[in-house]
């Protein structure tokens, strides 16, 4: 049967905590895979802001919610914007609402993007800092890193000791990895801890 793949694992945990009607994140919007999931999990009253800095991230992302019934998902709003920025471009109501925030690293996977451009450890933990101060507690902050590519691991690695330094009074961490392939993607997702 096997273990859940990174990305299944992800969608998973992010399944158990997020509610219908809630507001959700994706820091990395690519090809819309975790956009599209993050809509339908929180339904027709929910709203997900999805971030990207690649106009052709936004249109394969806004094709894939184009073939799914609209009122069976979310209103999705793109934003050509760094993740780094999602705090001044969510609404301030919604700051410490957040039900879940996905990040999916490295760079667009698509045949026609430039695999020049991909995500940079200076922008991710910056957008990590807000994504955790835009969470309501109980919820899910999921980030699939991908080492084995250039610079994958140094984002990896910066990611993982930001995780780690995070109090366990603020966030659970854990993560869900594979052994034998030390380059092989891995997942770490956070839980922001409830008031006592």
């Amino acid at each position: 049967m096997g273990f859940l793949s990174v990305l299944s694992f992800a969608h998973k945990l992010v399944s158990e905590r997020l509610r219908a009607g809630e507001a959700a994140l994706d820091a990395t919007a690519g090809t819309g895979a975790d956009t599209l999931f993050l809509a339908r999990c929180v339904g027709s009253k929910g709203k997900v802001y999805a971030f990207d800095i690649q106009e052709e991230a936004l249109e394969l992302t806004r094709s894939r919610l184009a073939k799914e019934p609209q009122a069976s998902i979310g209103e999705v709003s793109l934003r050509l914007e760094s993740h780094a920025r999602m705090n001044s471009c969510v609404p301030e109501q919604l700051h410490g609402r957040i039900g879940a925030v996905m990040f999916n690293l490295g760079y667009l996977p698509a045949d026609t993007a430039d695999k020049q451009i991909m995500t940079v450890p200076e922008s991710t933990i910056a957008a990590l800092e807000s994504s955790l101060q835009l969470l309501r507690p109980g919820g899910i902050i999921t980030i699939v890193l991908y080492p084995g590519h250039r610079g994958g691991d140094t984002e990896a690695a910066a990611v993982e000791a930001w995780a780690a330094s995070l109090p366990w009074s603020t966030a659970q961490t854990i993560v869900y990895r594979g052994l034998q392939r030390p380059d092989a993607p891995y997942l770490i997702a956070l839980e922001r801890k409830k008031p006592l």
